[in-house]
C-alpha cells in the first residue's frame, strides 16, 4: 500500500512538471480567469444560525456522498450505527440524526427506512453546496427540524454546459464513478443527467474475528432533472432512479453463517413551479410537490424484514415584501405517507398518515443591524387524531461591526416510525420490543455569537454557541433495563442535551487557513425510571483543520485532526464464560485525514487517507462466536471499525 500511495504522489509530481513545461514552451495567447468552484464555508447571512459549504469544502475529502461531506465540520459527527448494515447516520447537538430534517433543494426526500441510508444516497459529486442550520429552523418546510436542518443543493442543470467526470478507488477496493453532464436546449430549457455507481470488491475482516468489518456495497443511481424559464415563470422538474445491495454477516467460510443481506429500490419525482407576480415587492407564487416509492428488503441472520414505502408532499407558497422592512411568507402544505411492513412471516399493521398544513412567517428588519423572525404553524395528523402549533423565533443583532449575535427558540414535531428507522437492531441476538408511542415533540433553543477579532492585517473570526433541547416525548432505545432486551418506547421522564461549542479561525494568508475548535455534550436520557447519560455519545471533541493552497491554487493541502470524547456504554451483561460483554466507559480516541490535490486546466487529482492513526475500536462484535445466542450484539459501535485506508481520484470537467 504503502507503494501505491508513492505511485500516485509521483504520479502527480510528474503531471505538474508535464504541465509547468508545457506551459514554458507555449506562446501565451489569452488570459482566462475563472472559478471552478463554489465559495468555502460562509455563515448564513439571515436570522438562522447556520454554515453555507460549497464544492471548494466538499473536495478537502474524498467526499464519495454526503455522509462523507462533514468531516472537516466541528458542528456534525458521522458515525457508523452498527457492524452488519453500515448505514452512517449523523449527530447534531449532542443528538441522533433523525432530529435533523434532510431536505434536498428544500424537500424532504427521506424518512422512515430510507432515512438510515440517506447520507449514502447523495453522491458527492453531484452537490453543489451543503448548508447547515441549527436549532429550530424556519417553519417554511415543517415542523419536523428538532436541531436542525441539512440542505443539499445539486448542480443545476443551467450551469455552464459541461461534461465532467469523477473517479475514485482506494485501498479497501471500492470504485466509484460519476458522470454530471448538462445541455442548453436553447435559451430557455436545460437539462442534465447525473449517474453514480460505486461497488465494494472487497470483504475484509481486519480483527480476524470472520465477520465484515462493514457491508461490501453495490449501488446504482441515475437522475435527469430539468430547468424551463420564460420571463416571469420557473420550472424546475426531475426524476431519480436508486438500486442498492448491501452484504454482510459472517464470511462464508463459516459452516452456517450469519449473513446480513439487504436490497434497496427507489423511484423519485419532483417539479416546482414559481411565478413572480411584482417585481418591485419581490411577491412570488410557489408550487413544490415530490414523491417517492422505496421497497427495502433485509435479512438479519434467522429474521427477515421488508417494507413498501410511498411518500408524497406538496406546498404552495407566497412571498411579499411590504417594503424593505417588512417581509411575509405564508403557505399551504400537504404530506401523504403509506408504510406497509413485515417481519418474518408477520405482516405488521399498516401504517398510513395525511397531514394538511398551513404557516405563516414574518421576518422585521428596520435596519441591516437587527433582523427577527416570527413563524407558526398548524398541522393536523390523521394518524394521531390531533392538531399540533409550530412556534419558532430567530432574532439577529449586530451591536457593532466585529460583533453578530443569533437567539432562538422554537418546537418541532415528528413521528416516529420506531422499527423503519431502527431496524438495523434486528441484527442483535436480543429480544427488540417496540411500543406503541405518541408523536416526538421538543423545544429547542439557542444562544451563538461571532466576534472578528483583528490579528496583524487580518481578523480572527471566532463563534461560541450554546443549545438546550428539551423533549416533551421521544422515542428511546433503551439498552439498560433489561440485559436480554433492546426496548423502543415512548420517554417515561426527562430527556435532554446541553451542547457548547467554541471554534476559531484564522488566515494567515490568502493561502492558508487553520480552523480548531472545541465541543461539549451533556446529553441526558431516563432508562428504566433513571436518569442516565446517552450512551454511545462522545463527550466532547476537539477539530483542527489545516487548508494550504499553494503555488496560486495548483496544489492544494488539506489535513484534519479529530479528538474524539469517551463516554459511557450500556450496562453491560455476563457472557456464557462468565465475562461481561463490554467495559462500563469507552476511551477518547483520534482521527487524522490528509488529501493533497493537484489542480489542473480541465482537471485535478488527488490523493489521500483517513484514519491514519489505524486507531480501531476493538472487538466491535459482540460475541462473535456465538451470533445465534442472544448475548450476540453488533450495535454497540462508538469509535472507528476499518484501520488506515488510502485513496486516490481524478475530477474531470471540460
Amino acid at each position: 500500500m504503502q507503494r501505491l500511495l508513492i505511485f500516485c504522489c509521483g504520479l502527480l509530481l510528474s503531471l505538474s512538471a508535464i504541465a509547468q513545461d508545457t506551459i514554458k514552451k507555449s506562446t501565451l495567447g489569452e488570459v482566462e480567469v475563472s472559478t471552478r468552484r463554489a465559495e468555502g464555508v460562509s455563515r448564513m447571512s439571515g436570522a438562522v444560525n447556520g454554515l453555507n459549504m460549497g464544492q471548494d469544502v466538499l473536495f478537502r475529502a474524498a467526499c464519495c456522498n454526503l455522509g462523507e461531506s462533514f468531516v472537516t465540520n466541528p458542528s456534525v459527527d458521522v458515525n457508523y450505527n452498527d457492524a452488519a448494515v453500515g448505514a452512517r447516520q449523523i449527530k447534531l447537538l449532542g443528538l441522533s440524526g433523525q432530529y435533523v430534517q434532510m431536505l434536498t433543494e428544500n424537500m424532504t426526500v427521506s424518512t422512515g427506512a430510507a432515512l438510515l441510508y440517506s447520507l449514502g444516497y447523495v453522491p458527492g459529486a453531484w452537490m453543489k453546496s451543503i448548508s447547515v442550520s441549527k436549532g429550530a429552523s424556519s417553519v417554511k418546510n415543517g415542523p419536523q427540524s428538532i436541531t436542525g436542518q441539512i440542505n443539499v443543493e445539486y448542480l443545476k442543470p443551467d450551469d455552464e454546459p459541461s461534461f465532467q467526470v469523477n473517479l475514485y478507488g482506494d485501498s479497501r477496493l471500492k470504485a466509484e464513478g460519476n458522470v454530471m453532464t448538462n445541455v442548453h436546449l436553447n435559451n430557455r430549457l436545460s437539462t442534465e443527467l447525473l449517474a453514480h455507481w460505486e461497488h465494494d470488491f472487497g470483504h475484509h475482516d481486519d480483527n480476524s474475528d470472520l465477520w465484515h468489518d462493514s457491508p461490501a456495497i453495490k449501488q446504482l443511481h441515475l437522475m435527469n432533472r430539468w430547468k424551463y424559464v420564460n420571463g416571469r415563470y420557473i420550472m424546475h422538474a426531475g426524476t431519480g432512479y436508486l438500486q442498492e445491495e448491501r452484504e454482510g454477516g459472517q464470511m462464508l467460510t463459516v459452516a452456517n453463517p450469519f449473513r446480513v443481506l439487504l436490497g434497496a429500490h427507489r423511484a423519485e419525482g419532483y417539479m416546482k413551479h414559481a411565478f413572480l407576480v411584482d417585481r418591485s415587492h419581490n411577491t412570488n407564487i410557489a408550487l413544490l410537490a415530490n414523491g417517492y416509492l422505496y421497497r427495502l428488503d433485509g435479512t438479519f441472520g434467522p429474521k427477515a424484514y421488508g417494507i413498501d414505502q410511498r411518500n408524497f408532499s406538496c406546498q404552495l407558497m407566497l412571498e411579499h415584501d411590504f417594503d424593505e422592512i417588512h417581509n411575509l411568507s405564508t403557505g399551504l402544505s400537504f404530506n401523504a405517507e403509506r408504510m406497509d411492513e413485515t417481519l418474518t412471516t408477520n405482516h405488521l399493521p399498516l401504517t398510513t398518515e395525511y397531514t394538511p398544513g398551513a404557516y405563516a412567517q414574518y421576518t422585521y428588519t428596520p435596519n441591516y443591524r437587527l433582523t427577527a423572525m416570527g413563524g407558526i404553524r398548524v398541522d393536523h395528523s390523521s394518524l394521531y387524531s390531533r392538531t399540533y402549533i409550530t412556534p419558532r423565533l430567530h432574532i439577529k443583532w449586530i451591536p457593532n461591526d466585529n460583533i453578530t449575535l443569533r437567539a432562538s427558540t422554537g418546537k418541532g414535531y415528528r413521528t416516529p416510525h420506531a422499527l423503519a428507522e431502527q431496524h438495523y437492531l434486528l441484527a442483535s441476538g436480543r429480544t427488540l420490543t417496540v411500543s406503541s408511542m405518541p408523536q416526538e415533540e421538543a423545544w429547542n433553543s439557542g444562544f451563538s455569537s461571532t466576534v472578528y477579532i483583528p490579528a496583524g492585517e487580518r481578523n480572527v473570526q471566532l463563534n461560541a454557541e450554546y443549545y438546550y433541547t428539551d423533549f416533551l416525548h421521544q422515542a428511546v432505545v433503551d439498552y439498560d433495563s433489561d440485559p436480554t432486551r433492546i426496548i423502543i418506547a415512548d420517554l417515561a421522564g426527562r430527556s435532554c442535551s446541553h451542547t457548547a461549542q467554541i471554534d476559531a479561525s484564522y488566515d494567515f494568508s490568502d493561502e492558508l487557513n487553520i480552523l480548531v475548535a472545541l465541543r461539549y455534550n451533556y446529553v441526558r436520557c431516563t432508562y428504566g425510571g433513571k436518569l442516565l447519560e446517552k450512551p454511545l455519545q462522545s463527550r466532547y471533541k476537539g477539530l483542527a483543520t489545516i487548508n494550504w493552497k499553494p503555488m496560486m491554487g495548483i496544489w492544494q493541502v488539506d489535513v484534519t485532526l479529530a479528538i474524539n470524547g469517551g463516554g459511557r456504554m450500556p450496562k453491560p451483561y455476563l457472557l456464557a464464560d462468565g465475562s461481561p460483554s463490554w467495559d462500563e466507559e469507552f476511551p477518547a480516541y483520534p482521527q487524522l485525514s490528509a488529501q493533497l490535490t493537484r489542480e489542473f486546466r480541465h482537471f485535478s487529482l488527488y490523493v489521500g487517507g483517513e484514519n491514519l492513526t489505524n486507531y480501531k475500536q476493538p472487538n466491535p462484535i459482540i460475541d462473535a462466536e456465538n451470533p445465534w445466542s442472544n448475548t450476540f450484539e453488533p450495535t454497540m459501535i462508538w469509535g472507528p471499525v476499518h484501520g488506515v485506508m488510502f485513496y486516490g481520484g481524478i475530477r474531470m470537467k471540460i
